[in-house]
């Protein structure tokens, strides 16, 4: 297995165009074992684009009848699964995205293209080989970006909790203000009807009072001219009064 530290490589294709590393086939430093060689530097592309992820087998030998396969390794599934000569099950993400390029089998060459990348084709690809020699694998690391995609930043994500839990707050005051409000306008209304109520019932008194009133004042009028009637009567009894003592000492 060959594996090194893997550093970004930058990708300068147009979209819809394949990027991949240049692998010397068949360096003169090969071991008899059989070894799966692939690139140092990490494959990066953007989304949309293809992709050509490369590795080899070394020492150089014909690779048309062994069993490939690229392997994800996020989630342990078949990218691609070629056995001499016949391509087989691969997960459903990558159906109809992924070609091993057999044009270069003979020469061991084991590339994989990966067409219209996404963002969740990022992460580490292993290439497994497995033939009468034995079995080797080494690991190719993809990075996918998309730069059309919104960094998410912390405080846009602490914000977007404080907004909801701000707007919350709000109503809720807002609805604690209304209440408070229709309460004191009720109570508002209850004393201006008791006030209204109050003012009827004085006028109603004061029209009771004048017309007691009035009827006192009819009553002292006519008590006034009883009193005039009674001295004209006790007066006119006081003239006959005299009037017959003096009849009297006039028979004696």
């Amino acid at each position: 297995m060959e594996h090194t530290p893997t550093h970004p490589v930058p990708l300068h294709a147009p979209h819809s165009h394949s990027h991949h590393l240049t692998v010397s086939p068949c360096p003169s430093h090969c071991p008899a074992q059989l070894r799966v060689v692939a690139p140092s530097l990490r494959v990066t592309a953007i989304v949309g684009q293809d992709v050509v992820l490369r590795c080899h087998l070394c020492p150089c030998k014909d690779a048309w009848n062994s069993d490939i396969r690229w392997i994800q390794h996020q989630s342990s599934g078949f990218v691609h699964h070629y056995q001499n000569g016949v391509d087989l099950e691969q997960m459903e993400e990558y159906k109809g995205r992924t070609e091993l390029l057999r044009n270069g089998l003979s020469d061991g060459n084991l590339d994989l293209r990966i067409t219209a990348v996404r963002s969740t084709d990022s992460g580490s690809y292993s290439c497994a080989v497995e033939n009468g020699d034995g079995y080797a694998e080494a690991v190719v690391n993809l990075e996918v970006s998309d730069p059309f995609s919104e960094t998410i930043y912390p405080w846009k994500v602490a914000l977007g909790v404080v907004v909801p839990l701000l707007l919350v707050a709000f109503v809720v005051i807002i609805a604690f203000l209304y209440r408070k409000q229709a309460a004191q306008i009720r109570e508002l209304m209850r004393r201006s009807t008791m006030l209204e109520e109050l003012l009827l019932e004085a006028v109603r008194r004061d029209a009771h009072m004048k017309d007691i009133v009035a009827k006192l004042g009819n009553l002292h009028e006519k008590m006034e001219r009883m009193d005039a009637k009674l001295e004209k009567q006790d007066a006119a009894l006081g003239g006959q009064r005299e009037e017959s003592e003096k009849h009297g000492q006039e028979k004696w």
